[in-house]
């Protein structure tokens, strides 16, 4: 596996299950995309650009599977996610030389959870995603978990 030297561009995205309908929308130039997992809970991402770039694309589509496989996780260990836990991931392309590369960074947040117990969700849960699963050994993938 080969670690970007030069970043090109990122793709960001932030998911959070929005479980509240009076949550403000999307203004001029962006949307707002729902999702669907095939557990049938729904992720939306609000205030999208109207032109997103494939590394967001791949980003969203990776967050919203991993978000439905962090649930899951947790159910397995008969435990709760936290109502305001997050995802972040930021999907890079870049060079190495000349070749091109694609590389993430996940930022998991597990407000109030021991740090010890949310690592090891979060390590289950990319064993369950299959966006994780199909990109492990081929991109470099960073994970921060945060409890705080």
């Amino acid at each position: 596996m080969t670690k970007i030297e030069k970043v090109i561009f990122t793709g960001k995205t932030h998911t959070q299950v929005n479980r509240d309908p009076k949550v403000q929308r999307a203004d001029h130039d962006v949307v707002d995309i729902k999702l669907s997992t095939p557990g049938g809970e729904d992720y939306e991402f609000n205030a999208v650009v109207t032109h997103p770039t494939a590394e967001q694309l791949f980003a969203g589509a990776w967050s919203a599977c991993y978000t439905s496989a962090l649930g899951v996780a947790a159910s397995l260990k008969k435990l709760t996610l936290p109502a305001d836990s997050s995802v972040d991931i930021e999907v890079d392309v870049g060079q190495t030389g000349p070749g091109w590369f694609l590389g993430a960074r996940f930022n998991v947040r597990l407000p109030g959870m021991a740090q010890d117990v949310a690592e090891a969700i979060v390590h289950s849960a990319h064993q369950i995603c299959p966006y994780s699963k199909a990109v492990k050994g081929n991109i470099d993938v960073a994970v921060n978990v945060v409890t705080t």
